[in-house]
């Protein structure tokens, strides 16, 4: 009897257990997003994440609010955030100053309060150029400007339609360290604006300009006009140029367009 106990015990642990393998094969997958995501020095996109995980971009999604639901709920000193088009791992804001503490280290690597204040106006009124900007500040930006460039958070948008100047525009890199998602989810900026002051007093939007077409080339432009040029009744051009090839009056060009060596000695 007990040989036959033994055997049956041995049977059920020998049989897989469904939904024991499935948690597993859940939890797998939540630790390989933690460790893409803890590697990833910029947002990564759900089906980056599926492809590396080889689960279903549906699946990889739900798993992923799951775990900021997690996160948040544990009081986590960091948090998954869905920005720029992607998930990332950022510390949480009530830690703030103990990671810039610990990062700065006496050292000074914020924007000062005019980098900060062009950032703003570019983040609002893009795209702009600088002249806009320094009008809106009234003082000169450019070295502030230059900055921001540098740091990637603005880059140049093209020109401006009636003046021609060099118009910029916010990057991805500032929806990523603003922990934004695209420019629909700044705040509205009315509410910072001084009372006397609201959105119709502002200038207009400066206008970026099309593109422009590649100019035709000057030769091919000669090779249409003659080609077009009218004829007249006695064959020859209205100018007076005879279409016979043989005639004595035809100028004979070379192959620059230029006329041939011993009309240039005539001429002369």
């Amino acid at each position: 009897m007990t040989d036959v106990t033994q055997d049956v015990t041995e049977d059920v642990r020998e049989e897989p257990d469904e939904n024991g393998a499935g948690e597993d094969a859940g939890r797998r997958v939540r630790s390989a997003i933690e460790a893409v995501l803890m590697v990833a020095d910029e947002p990564v996109a759900v089906r980056a994440l599926a492809r590396a995980t080889g689960e279903q971009p549906d699946e990889v999604d739900l798993l992923l609010r799951e775990l900021a639901g997690e996160y948040s709920e544990q009081g986590r000193g960091f948090e998954l955030r869905e920005v720029s088009g992607g998930w990332r791992m950022y510390s949480r804001a009530e830690h703030a100053d103990v990671v810039e503490a610990f990062l700065l280290d006496g050292q000074t690597a914020k924007l000062t309060q005019a980098a900060l204040e062009t950032l703003a106006i570019v983040a609002y009124r893009q795209p702009v150029s600088r002249a806009r900007v320094s009008a809106v500040r009234g003082v000169s930006v450019d070295g502030v400007m230059r900055t921001l460039l540098t740091r990637g958070l603005v880059c140049e948008a093209g020109v401006e339609a009636t003046s021609g100047a060099t118009l910029y525009r916010t990057t991805e890199e500032f929806l990523q360290r603003m922990g934004l998602d695209s420019l629909d989810e700044l705040p509205p900026l009315a509410p910072f604006l001084p009372d006397e002051v609201s959105l119709d007093d502002l200038e207009p939007a400066e206008v970026l300009a099309e593109p422009v077409l590649e100019p035709v080339l000057e030769g091919a432009d000669e090779r249409v006009v003659e080609a077009a040029a009218p004829v007249g009744d006695d064959g020859g051009s209205a100018d007076g140029t005879s279409a016979d090839p043989h005639a004595p009056d035809q100028h004979v060009h070379d192959q620059h367009g230029d006329p041939a060596p011993q009309q240039q000695e005539d001429q002369s």
